[in-house]
């Protein structure tokens, strides 16, 4: 069977490609080619450009993993996206141009960025990808910063993106180009702000950028809108493949599937040439805090807790924790009483259907969403989708037990891994997170006893700050939480279900 490519997709071809495939301006540079972007904001953007064209394809880079450019570069950018419901529909993205591996092809990447063509730098390098402290602010200490604020120039390759977006602009503003539009597309709270705040911080640290007071003054103008992205995207598995293989006729490296439900909202603070967005669906707003709230605690919220007390009851998927009904009711629960009273009213959203529509979309058996891939970068997410909803109920008075219960629950799944290597005599488990080492060199001291191991972790303050740590309610409900599930998880999944049947916040 042919490999999908221009050559051999024929009709397939989004139209825009057609005429002028061979030759395309990069318009957008793209930092973190995942799946959840290649379902999202290419998507949104091929849309666009096969509405009122325009030089709007993208140049994705990887900030250190090839495998995406190894299976697309092959495909000239092309790959099939599964929008997965009862019915899956697929169709052919085509904006992303090629895929380029920072390490491998820096230089390269930099001439991206400095072209005349290119406008915009979209990004979703996950929460850890912006290095910021649990201030929201850029950490100077992480090694990554701190080695790229040491470069003695502007063309030395940088670790990080906060680096590497500085570079750029800085050679833009040496060669008299317009700086580049930043959109933050991950899940951080104010990303837009965190990210212009990151930089400028970056460019006043740097050996290379501090004493050049024009280019500083120049980055108060840098436009970062805030933006709020929707859609659950699934890793791409073997049936996938088949099922793309089946339909087009031809063989795709890496297809995507998401949802059918897919959504972004945008600071409507964009300069006037831009992608035809508007027209295909993007939401342009003059504030996005609201609906990111809205999103981050009705969606992301639960989907970590069903991710953390899911696996340690031994199930896989969203789907089959939401069919999990001890697991499901407690969930509903966590929302309905300790997460919608802290979410701000939306303009033209009734936040009680908009949960109620988000819990079907987790119903959705379409969408095999593995819990283990939501468990990711707990130390970075929780601190997005759990910690805030905690701090406004504690200082407005509300129930924090389901909340203390989730993040016990975090706890205790690193815990239990770090002990079973232990027991195996290997070492420890894989640990997506940014802060594996610390999180299970401390989970390696615990013993299960709340007495021991809750003032173990709440010592971590890269997690746990200040306020949280001093407040009574809080510590007292966390404690309690970890010393229920303790002796609960020793039982198995069978004694952590009936735990969960009779919680009660």
């Amino acid at each position: 069977m042919n490999r999908l490519s221009l050559s051999t997709a024929g009709a397939l071809l989004p139209v825009y490609l057609q005429p002028q495939g061979d030759n395309p301006q990069i318009g957008i540079v793209h930092l973190g080619p995942g799946a959840f972007f290649r379902g999202h904001q290419a998507f949104y953007t091929d849309a666009a450009m096969a509405k009122a064209g325009g030089d709007w394809r993208i140049c994705a880079v990887s900030m250190r993993s090839k495998d995406v450019a190894e299976a697309l570069n092959p495909q000239d950018g092309l790959y099939a996206l599964a929008q997965m419901e009862q019915d899956s529909h697929l169709s052919l993205i085509g904006s992303i141009a090629e895929v380029l591996v920072a390490p491998l092809d820096y230089l390269k990447v930099q001439a991206r960025l400095t072209a005349p063509s290119c406008k915009y730098v979209t990004m979703t390098i996950t929460e850890k990808g912006y290095c910021l402290n649990n201030s929201g602010e850029l950490d100077l200490t992480h090694a990554d910063i701190a080695a790229d604020l040491q470069l003695p120039d502007a063309v030395s390759q940088a670790k990080s993106a906060i680096g590497l977006l500085t570079q750029a602009l800085w050679l833009r503003h040496q060669a008299g180009l317009p700086l580049l539009t930043l959109m933050s597309c991950d899940n951080l709270t104010d990303n837009g702000h965190k990210l212009k705040a990151a930089v400028r911080c970056f460019a006043a640290n740097a050996t290379v950028f501090a004493k050049d007071v024009d280019f500083l003054l120049q980055l108060t103008e840098l436009i970062c809108p805030c933006s709020m992205v929707d859609s659950i995207t699934p890793a791409t598995d073997d049936a996938l493949r088949n099922l793309v293989a089946t339909r087009l006729g031809l063989q795709d490296a890496w297809p995507v599937k998401r949802e059918a439900f897919c959504q972004w909202v945008v600071e409507d603070i964009l300069p006037a040439d831009q992608p035809a967005w508007r027209d295909v669906g993007v939401v342009f707003t003059k504030d996005v805090t609201a609906f990111e709230k809205a999103k981050l605690r009705l969606l992301n919220a639960p989907h970590s807790t069903l991710a953390y007390l899911g696996s340690l009851l031994g199930i896989e998927t969203v789907f089959d924790a939401m069919a999990h009904p001890q697991l499901s009711q407690l969930v509903r629960q966590l929302v309905e009483s300790e997460i919608l009273p802290s979410v701000p009213l939306v303009d033209g959203l009734n936040l009680a259907q908009y949960s109620e529509d988000i819990f079907r979309r987790f119903e959705n058996p379409s969408v095999r969403h593995l819990l283990a891939q939501i468990a990711w970068d707990g130390s970075q997410k929780l601190q997005m989708r759990l910690l805030p909803v905690l701090r406004d109920n504690l200082a407005d008075g509300r129930s924090v037990q389901l909340l203390a219960l989730a993040i016990a629950s975090w706890l205790q799944f690193i815990r239990l891994r770090a002990a079973q290597a232990a027991e195996l005599g290997e070492q420890a488990p894989a640990l997506v997170d940014p802060l594996a080492p610390l999180l299970l060199a401390t989970a390696a001291q615990c013993t299960g006893d709340a007495r021991i191991d809750v003032p173990l972790w709440l010592a971590l303050d890269s997690i746990f700050s200040t306020d949280l740590v001093t407040h009574t309610a809080f510590v007292s409900a966390l404690w309690q939480a970890y010393q229920q599930l303790s002796p609960i998880l020793a039982g198995g999944p069978t004694d952590l279900s009936q735990f969960l049947s009779g919680v009660d916040a």
